[in-house]
């Protein structure tokens, strides 16, 4: 029961912290007060699935929560979401790395466009602004993450759009990934939370 009533009370501080930051496409999109961690957090709950990393990780990416450069040329997608551990508390200070495709389905293996590592709050909370990646022969539309935890673990992954028509052809698609999506004014908003496997 105490386990509850803390969850409880640290979705009603993560609701009322986004809307006193003003996180307001997300929050209006998806009824901040109403969000419930992506997969639905419960004390034992299995943790994140871990997925390979691909042939386009880079290190030291910068640190930023805005991968756009200038115009988008694709639609931009507003990614947030909070890190947790199996007893849904959450974690601060855990890094967020975020890597992936243009809008032509090709990474900048040069650069660090579309590249950007962020540290979550003292709630646990990260939020990046990109755009929507194109897909490629191969693989359906998804984003590849680092979520560090110091001293801890490292989960490497993959986030996935929902009602992709190539996500049941891509071998590794998985069902427990997928982001929640919704509209957003010209933005899409999209959220998932991480779940690190220890207590």
């Amino acid at each position: 029961m105490r386990d509850r009533k803390s969850r409880r009370g640290f979705l009603q501080m993560a609701a009322l912290a986004a809307t006193s930051l003003n996180v307001a496409p997300l929050a209006r999109a998806l009824g901040a007060t109403e969000l419930a961690p992506t997969p639905a957090c419960h004390d034992g709950d299995a943790p994140t699935q871990p997925e390979i990393e691909g042939p386009f990780y880079k290190p030291r990416s910068p640190e930023r929560a805005d991968l756009i450069d200038g115009a988008p040329q694709a639609r931009v997608v507003e990614l947030q979401g909070y890190v947790v551990n199996r007893r849904c508390a959450p974690l601060a200070r855990v890094l967020v790395d975020l890597w992936h495709a243009d809008q032509n389905g090709d990474y900048d293996n040069k650069g660090f466009r579309y590249r950007g590592h962020i540290v979550t709050d003292a709630t646990g909370q990260y939020r990046f602004r990109t755009i929507m990646p194109a897909p490629y022969p191969g693989r359906t539309r998804h984003y590849h993450f680092k979520v560090l935890s110091t001293g801890r673990q490292l989960l490497t992954t993959q986030l996935y759009f929902p009602n992709e028509p190539l996500n049941l052809r891509d071998d590794y698609f998985h069902q427990s990934l997928l982001m929640k999506v919704a509209d957003a004014a010209d933005a899409l908003a999209a959220r998932f939370d991480f779940v690190l496997d220890f207590r």
